[in-house]
């Protein structure tokens, strides 16, 4: 049976712990409360830069030499930045886990932010930046939340602004690394094969002495209720017209984030939680059934993440080119108004439900995702969320289902999005 440990070291760091015996496998993750969230203009998409200069190196693991060590004990190694959180993971061979929480207790304090790397750093994020500027996708999607998002800062992309990349400094990101990086605002979670006390005691010896910082700066700047439907339209090269459309949503621990799921997975297919997994066939969802197999849409697809403050829920389709997009959104609304008009049948609600409880049991089978789980519950709630997750989910009605469609799937609650390709 799997055993779980959760703590708090004296120096306000939250430690879980889960005994996982299945393979000689452990997987260890740090996350960091912090992310695009915690931005203002002038450093936006600073979290993201950060976590790159993590991998630059310290006194006693200098760049490059990581990489090699974790390579040769055969694991792997990342980091992600989002819009609340900012996490790095390694998966290793059970014996040579202590590598992972070496570096990384070290690299929460003695990150070197070597000027010249920082210089090195800011090519690969404009870079990275401009990449995405490729992607029509992205173009929409951006404008999409910022004018989705006028007073809180999840109006910007979590890559940031090139005007903030071009210009922030050295300080600015050294200054975000020591208020952020300390214990009392971080999580680390390992789930594998080991003996909960005996590893607790790796994890204190590890990062027991590294003392807590002051809180960091939290700033609480509430979105405005949105007072009728907002449209933007983006142009571009290409040869594809892209639709999407973001209703404001609630929060990770409102009551209605749940029945708002459950909805989800009934019209266009469940979103996968697990940002490291893949997802499940939508086909039988009645979007794809109203859209794709009309040939109003070439594909549909929705996301509703969960987070520390409300944010979107996004239905996005490539437009057909046999219709101009008024008649894909015209489509689109038809099927939402048919939730509104009437609940769908239990039978209906419990075939989509299975579905969701599927990509949810898939995405969290193996020992990476179960160390996930227990960080990654823990930025936007707690893990109670995680471990009643399936209960909440069979709770939700059709009657449920039919509220939270009329509630939040208003058109003056939502910012509707067109990519539209200049014709040569």
């Amino acid at each position: 049976m799997d055993d779980l440990l959760i703590t708090t070291l004296p120096n306000g760091l939250t430690v879980f712990l889960k005994e996982i015996h299945t393979a000689p496998i452990i997987s260890h993750w740090v996350w960091y409360r912090v992310g695009s969230r915690d931005e203002i203009p002038g450093i936006t998409g600073i979290s993201h830069w950060v976590e790159h200069m993590q991998f630059k190196g310290t006194p006693r693991f200098p760049a490059g030499v990581l990489d090699k060590a974790i390579s040769r004990t055969g694991g792997t190694w990342n980091a992600f930045t989002y819009l609340d959180w900012t996490t790095f993971f390694e998966t290793m061979p059970a014996e040579q886990i202590q590598l992972a929480l070496d570096l990384e207790a070290d690299r929460m304090v003695n990150s070197t932010f070597d000027p010249e790397e920082v210089a090195s750093e800011r090519t690969v994020v404009i870079s990275e930046r401009q990449g995405n500027e490729n992607e029509p996708t992205f173009l929409l999607a951006e404008e999409v939340q910022a004018a989705a998002f006028r007073v809180h800062s999840y109006h910007h992309e979590v890559i940031g602004d090139l005007a903030d990349l071009e210009t922030m400094t050295r300080d600015d990101l050294y200054r975000h690394y020591r208020t952020y990086y300390i214990p009392n605002n971080a999580v680390v979670a390992v789930a594998g094969d080991f003996q909960a006390e005996a590893m607790l005691r790796r994890v204190e010896e590890a990062y027991g002495s590294i003392p807590a910082g002051e809180p960091p700066p939290r700033r609480a700047r509430p979105e405005p209720p949105q007072r009728g439907e907002r449209r933007v339209t983006v142009e571009g090269p290409g040869e594809t017209t892209f639709l999407q459309v973001a209703y404001h949503a609630p929060n990770a621990t409102h009551p209605d984030f749940f029945p708002l799921l459950a909805l989800d997975s009934l019209l266009s297919g469940p979103t996968n939680l697990n940002l490291f997994g893949s997802g499940l066939t939508n086909k039988t969802s009645r979007l794809y059934r109203a859209l794709v197999d009309t040939q109003y849409a070439v594909n549909i697809g929705g996301v509703l993440h969960p987070t520390i403050d409300p944010y979107l829920y996004t239905l996005h389709a490539i437009v057909h080119p046999a219709h101009r997009p008024e008649e894909t959104l015209a489509a689109l609304d038809a099927e939402i108004a048919r939730l509104q008009d009437a609940p769908p049948s239990a039978d209906e609600l419990q075939r989509a439900l299975k579905q969701a409880r599927a990509l949810f049991a898939y995405g969290s089978e193996s020992i990476s995702n179960q160390a996930f789980w227990m960080g990654y519950s823990a930025m936007f709630a707690e893990y109670a969320w995680y471990t009643a997750f399936l209960e909440r989910l069979a709770a939700v009605t059709p009657a449920d289902v039919q509220r939270v469609a009329q509630t939040y799937l208003r058109p003056q609650n939502r910012v509707v999005g067109l990519y539209l390709p200049l014709t040569p």
